[in-house]
């Protein structure tokens, strides 16, 4: 029987996704599933709930709640992280504060000051973690679905304790190109590696054959670049050949920003127009820029703010309830099954370039990635079965797509040393070397910035003291 703990398993959905994703494998339905969050109110509903579905589908699953994390890790097989450390509160200081410099991060999670900040606050809860799995549950995997991916994983890795860091953007895109292109997902394959929600498809196959041209050839189209004066700087949408605009799982909406990438870069990378807008410094410098590349306003902020009510949160019980249990494209569930199973399984993770899950970078098993550095977090395929995550070698990244990557991971670099020395002077390098900033911003606006970001988390920012930039 596994043991499986669910840190932040006081959010509205996501948690109770993992249950099902879990509890789909017949293999699995007589886990200890074990919610932990510091919230007691809120993990006694996530649990309250999960029972509710355990109780309506006749499974032997436990479900046990705690704000105990000493209590959730002990013989814990499986440890999935899934907080966000500051919750909406301080998720609102890291998008509007920017917004107020003129810097609009739609997202604001993953790279940018948003992202910095995330991870910053984040940082001290994911070393306790870690100690204490290696005190009560030193074999265990950790498995984290957090933002920013990069940053947290790569902030692990130093304490020994085996991650993996899991997202679902190669799932969408790869599912995306495919109908855009108008072909069967199911008689597709491709190659797809480099960072988190900056990986790129470097082959697209279907039935064996290259399709790159006819996907190049179907989004060209579909998304042409927006149109203008040079000279004035006045931007236009032109007219599309397709009304086509699609939606996977919310995100995904209208692909002009990744497809102009493509149009200049020759590949597709895997986080969505909108999101992906933000990690580069070409497409959001002013609001009439941002509507040529982006039709449809994306505001993660503003969903927070309206999406978790007591409404939706029933009806998304109710449907959990009354559907059968099928495990989403989510790759945690699986990475579990194939472990316990020995059923083999490929997923695209997050892991050390240097290596799976618990290697060490004094003796590094490979270099995955060789135009990365060796000791940063790369995200490629990697084989799942009982002997645990085992990372492919896809090898160097074309040129142009590297450069793309170097940029965040020198941004990462400098966060994760501010998180290990406490030095605020490597937090502010890190905004200044972000694209999007460094596109809107002056040095002194970003100094200013920062200080504003420091001063609004300073009760999540212990290690930082009083910072003075």
């Amino acid at each position: 029987m596994a043991r499986i703990a669910i840190l932040g398993a006081g959010g509205f959905a996501f948690p109770l996704t993992m249950v099902v994703d879990l509890l789909s494998f017949p293999e699995l339905q007589s886990s200890e599933i074990v919610l932990m969050d510091i919230n007691a109110s809120r993990v006694n509903r996530t649990g309250r709930l999960a029972r509710e579905l355990v109780q309506a589908k006749g499974l032997p699953a436990r479900i046990t709640t705690t704000t105990s994390l000493e209590e959730a890790l002990t013989g814990t097989g499986y440890v999935i992280v899934t907080w966000q450390v500051g919750g909406l509160d301080a998720y609102e200081h890291d998008v509007e504060i920017p917004r107020r410099y003129g810097m609009d991060q739609c997202v604001g999670d993953t790279h940018g000051p948003g992202g910095i900040f995330r991870f910053l606050r984040t940082w001290p809860a994911y070393i306790k973690a870690a100690e204490a799995m290696k005190r009560l549950c030193p074999d265990a995997l950790m498995i984290n679905y957090a933002n920013p991916m990069a940053m947290n994983c790569w902030g692990v890795y130093d304490t020994g304790v085996k991650v993996v860091g899991l997202c679902h953007s190669v799932q969408h895109t790869s599912r995306m190109l495919a109908e855009m292109a108008g072909m069967d997902y199911a008689r597709c394959s491709y190659a797809c590696y480099g960072i988190n929600h900056q990986a790129w498809f470097t082959e697209f196959r279907c039935d064996g054959r290259d399709v790159y041209p006819r996907i190049r050839k179907a989004m060209f189209a579909k998304f042409p670049s927006p149109v203008g004066s040079a000279r004035s700087g006045k931007v236009t949408v032109a007219p599309s050949a397709s009304k086509l605009a699609v939606d996977h799982g919310g995100h995904y909406h209208q692909e002009t920003v990744r497809t102009e990438i493509m149009r200049t870069f020759g590949y597709f990378h895997t986080e969505s127009s909108h999101h992906g807008s933000e990690y580069v410094p070409w497409f959001r410098k002013s609001p009439r820029l941002v509507r040529a590349y982006i039709r449809k306003r994306w505001d993660y902020l503003e969903l927070c703010r309206i999406i978790y009510t007591p409404d939706k949160e029933r009806r998304h019980v109710e449907q959990l309830l009354n559907s059968p249990l099928e495990a989403s494209e989510e790759y945690g569930a699986r990475i579990i099954h194939a472990m316990e199973t020995d059923a083999k399984t490929v997923i695209y993770g997050n892991v050390p370039n240097y290596g799976g899950p618990g290697a060490s970078l004094t003796a590094p098993a490979a270099h995955l990635i060789p135009n990365l550095p060796q000791d940063c977090c790369v995200e490629v395929a990697c084989l799942v079965d009982r002997n645990g995550i085992q990372p492919t070698c896809p090898g160097p990244l074309p040129s142009q797509c590297a450069a793309m990557n170097m940029q965040h991971v020198a941004v990462q670099r400098l966060a994760v040393e501010a998180a290990r020395t406490g030095d605020p002077a490597k937090v502010l390098q890190a905004v200044a070397m972000d694209p999007l900033a460094g596109a809107i911003l002056t040095l002194p606006q970003i100094r200013s910035m920062v200080g504003d970001l420091f001063a609004a988390h300073r009760k999540w920012l212990p290690q930082f003291g009083r910072v003075k930039l």
